[in-house]
């Protein structure tokens, strides 16, 4: 079961190998600058730049004249975002440590992975920082319009590969990351969108 759904019939570990061979001092740099762009740590940086940002939309708008639609499209995504982050935190401090998938620098064998930055050994499955950077763009995307969510699509992407490149996880829990918070983020927006329509 575990050579279809995670090994991918040697595919997953082909595909890190390809891109974690591909190797430059400024694509290094491009791939630490992503991973570190896709912590949980900036959690509150991201919350509060977009409380910023969805003020500033209602404040230049008038107030008194939008409707509860209006003022719950543009609220929602913060709540989405904070309601996601919590189950999305609670869901990968218990699949992490209960699957205990092994990383790549003690799955491959040695010499065989290129490391930037920390060495991580344990807990592979799933990539937090490829759920962290799928629920940050899942949850915005009402929001976003036009060429803002290419920039969305290419963050969730860089992050993604950045993970792979420097040694840090196998396509497979990339993937893995990014299903798991799209759908924490489609669950916890439909449970929100129930409540509004009842309210």
């Amino acid at each position: 079961m575990r050579g279809v759904v995670y090994d991918w019939f040697g595919l997953n570990v082909w595909l890190f190998h390809f891109i974690n061979n591909i190797r430059s001092e400024f694509l290094d740099k491009i791939m630490l600058l992503g991973t570190a762009l896709g912590s949980h740590a900036h959690f509150d940086i991201y919350i509060i730049l977009l409380i910023v940002i969805v003020f500033y939309n209602l404040a230049k708008q008038n107030t008194h004249s939008l409707s509860k639609k209006e003022i719950y499209f543009w609220l929602t995504p913060v709540v989405v975002l904070g309601v996601s982050y919590l189950i999305d935190g609670l869901f990968l401090e218990i699949i992490k440590p209960l699957m205990d998938f092994p990383r790549p620098p003690l799955a491959l064998p040695l010499g065989s992975v290129n490391i930037v930055g920390p060495l991580e050994l344990h807990h592979s499955f799933p990539s937090g920082h490829s759920s962290f950077a799928m629920m940050l763009v899942a949850s915005t995307w009402p929001l976003l319009f036009g060429w803002q969510r290419w920039i969305g699509v290419f963050f969730v992407v860089w992050i993604g590969i950045s993970r792979v490149s420097v040694g840090a996880h196998f396509p497979a829990d990339v993937l893995a990351g990014f299903i798991s918070s799209f759908l924490i983020v489609v669950l916890v927006r439909a449970a929100l969108m129930k409540l509004v329509s009842r309210s």
